[in-house]
């Protein structure tokens, strides 16, 4: 992913810890928000974009299980990390069964915090977050909109799989959706009650996915200051989602297929093996037999998942539900932006029709959220829209013909959009997405280049990294 500053937001009544904390994560490039207790930390949520959230449990006033529950109503897709102290362990897991992401206890390793707001950011970074908090529409159902037949298929998969134990396999491209349909197969099963568990398997650092799965026992490797249970535990008696499970690596398929199979396991450095009743949803956008084929996963572990499969087409295979998505992200922004958009212009919707969408639902998400941004009156006209889209669609070139009340310089407008987009995503992909070092390479400013990469839409692209590393920074 493209590096980006993230916005931080730190609350704790302790004013050391607030200091430390926020000095690490500024060093480490973030932004960092400091509040000294729960009122004043939903005040920040409320008035600024955060990307994660780190909250003391104990505070006067709000707590932080309070301040949990009101920020995941606000913003359903925002990671929060717990801080507790050895004594409040227990409450600590209970937060992460309400939806927190992590915890960490105090006193803490400044790698293993490190570690932590790393995956927390990347999981948010790469997850299909936004699709979650689609409304149940006129046209939608599992929170999922569309009236095409493939997702009309989908629709009739997670009515017969549901109620069921089976494993689900859930494949299709970034973007497509895909937590949507494990949550539905949760929230329509006798589960629902129970933890329903994300882990974005490709978030986490190699040499611990399986303590991320499996939990660890108090000094199990260094940084392990504590016993802790793994997701398997937490998600005992409801849903376990692993999405891009093809990341997992072989070493750990082995115990992941055990888990499976017997439904038990041992905490990494533990001896006492554990039993747990866990329904498992797996996701992945790649081809996984390619990957049995490679030696990269286990044949035997990919027959376990693919009892049932679910396939989420890309949007490029259901154009006809694409009115239907537009209406209801303008409802979203017209509400969050305080707009009146009304609409699209015939030769606009026209082009996002005959437009590809690589990225998918959450590509036309972001592309409608920059529209509505730029427009300034009650419809999003072919102007708003990126260059590669209208380039796509056969309008940039023949634009004049197609529109000749449009001057030449709105045309070189577009035209120098388009070309800045290139310039720029070539920069990025040369440098390995770090933002710093493009910046740098097209001698802008870093904040420049990223107020560029705002306008053009490329704040959540995925890129090519020349050393097939990370691309964040």
């Amino acid at each position: 992913m493209i590096g980006q500053q993230k916005q931080i937001l730190i609350a704790d009544d302790e004013p050391n810890l607030r200091r430390v904390l926020g000095a690490q994560l500024s060093r480490d490039g973030h932004e960092v928000h400091l509040v000294e207790d729960g009122r004043q930390a939903l005040e920040c949520l409320r008035d600024n974009h955060i990307d994660l959230l780190i909250t003391d449990l104990k505070m006067p006033g709000i707590d932080g299980m309070e301040v949990l529950r009101r920020a995941l109503e606000m913003e359903p897709g925002l990671p929060v990390v717990m801080i507790t102290a050895h004594g409040t362990v227990d409450t600590a897991v209970e937060a992460l069964k309400t939806g927190a992401f992590d915890y960490i206890t105090k006193p803490f390793d400044q790698e293993e915090l490190r570690t932590i707001v790393r995956k927390a950011l990347k999981t948010r970074d790469l997850s299909a977050r936004d699709a979650t908090r689609m409304d149940a529409a006129q046209h939608s159902r599992f929170g999922i909109i569309g009236q095409s037949p493939a997702i009309f298929e989908v629709y009739s998969l997670i009515e017969r799989v549901a109620d069921s134990p089976t494993t689900v396999l859930v494949t299709g491209e970034s973007g497509t959706g895909k937590e949507l349909v494990a949550r539905a197969l949760h929230e329509s099963s006798a589960r629902r009650a129970r933890p329903f568990i994300k882990v974005n398997c490709a978030a986490i650092p190699r040499e611990l996915i399986e303590s991320e799965f499996f939990g660890h026992e108090r000094g199990a490797f260094t940084g392990a200051v504590a016993s802790k249970p793994g997701r398997f535990e937490l998600a005992s008696g409801g849903t376990l989602f692993l999405d891009e499970i093809g990341s997992i690596p072989l070493e750990t398929q082995v115990k992941l297929l055990r888990a499976l199979q017997e439904g038990e396991f041992e905490r990494v450095g533990g001896v006492r093996t554990l039993k747990v009743d866990v329904r498992l949803v797996a996701a992945t956008n790649t081809d996984l037999k390619r990957q049995i084929e490679e030696g990269s996963f286990r044949d035997d572990l990919y027959y376990r998942l693919n009892v049932v499969t679910v396939r989420l087409p890309p949007l490029r295979e259901r154009v006809g539900d694409i009115p239907l998505l537009v209406d209801h992200f303008i409802s979203k922004f017209n509400a969050r932006l305080g707009k009146h958009i009304e609409g699209l212009s015939p030769d606009a919707l026209g082009a996002l029709g005959s437009y590809a969408w690589p990225g998918n639902v959450r590509e036309l998400e972001n592309v409608m959220e920059r529209a509505a941004l730029f427009a300034d009156d009650a419809t999003i006209s072919l102007e708003h829209l990126p260059g590669e889209i209208m380039a796509q669609a056969g309008q940039l070139s023949d634009r004049s013909a197609a529109a000749p009340d449009v001057g030449l310089k709105e045309q070189v407008r577009a035209a120098v959009s388009q070309l800045e987009r290139q310039l720029i995503l070539r920069a990025l992909e040369q440098m390995g997405g770090n933002v710093t070092h493009t910046a740098r390479l097209l001698k802008l400013s870093r904040k420049g280049l990223q107020l560029k990469m705002k306008e053009l839409g490329l704040r959540d692209l995925p890129l090519r990294s020349p050393a097939g590393g990370d691309s964040g920074e």
